[in-house]
């Protein structure tokens, strides 16, 4: 069975970062930014990112071009805005997601964006939700160094656990429901505030 982390590089710095991948015993880096560059954090951009990785014994592979937020083809944008489905049914994605499963059979891999939570993210609402949804299992690395599962952070952004029972007694619809609307809310949008962060 797959197995992926995620990660996000958030204001961290570089040995701050590293050590939140080596407490997690990661081996490799998908870096899925669109863009693999940050004004702010010029700790992350692509050549230094890489060097330092190279450095603490961590493999990279910038996979920005299948897995990222902001795709090249305008028939994958709906009302202004990247459509998650579109960018899965294309054949980028499908390329990057088979050899990030290829490498997952070798390395222990983390994907990479920028921001913080990873319920802020494409990371989660596009590529993770994916693998999750076709059997891998898929947990966050946090910025205090805790890790979510996917299923916890489908349930923490659902407000799944707020102790309440669901009327039928079983959440799914409510977590699919949850998965697209987050989908959208951060899908990003050329000038406009959802998907902005740096890179994504």
């Amino acid at each position: 069975m797959t197995a992926i982390q995620t990660i996000g590089h958030s204001s961290h710095d570089m040995d701050a970062f590293i050590a939140l991948l080596r407490l997690q015993g990661v081996t490799a880096i998908a870096d899925v930014r669109s863009q693999p560059v940050s004004r702010r954090f010029p700790q992350f951009d692509k050549k230094a990112l890489q060097a330092s990785l190279a450095a603490a014994g961590i493999r990279y592979v910038f996979l920005g071009e299948g897995l990222g937020a902001r795709p090249r083809d305008p028939a994958c944008y709906v009302k202004g805005r990247a459509d998650f489905d579109c960018i899965r049914a294309t054949a980028a994605f499908a390329e990057a997601l088979a050899r990030l499963r290829r490498g997952a059979e070798e390395y222990r891999i983390c994907l990479m964006c920028a921001e913080r939570d990873p319920a802020d993210c494409h990371r989660t609402w596009l590529v993770a939700q994916t693998l999750h949804d076709t059997g891998a299992v898929v947990t966050h690395i946090l910025a205090d160094g805790t890790v979510e599962s996917h299923d916890a952070l489908l349930r923490r952004v659902a407000g799944a656990d707020s102790g309440t029972p669901s009327l039928f007694g079983d959440d799914t619809e409510l977590l699919l429901a949850t998965a697209r609307r987050e989908a959208v809310r951060v899908a990003y949008s050329p000038g406009g505030l959802q998907g902005d962060e740096e890179g994504e």
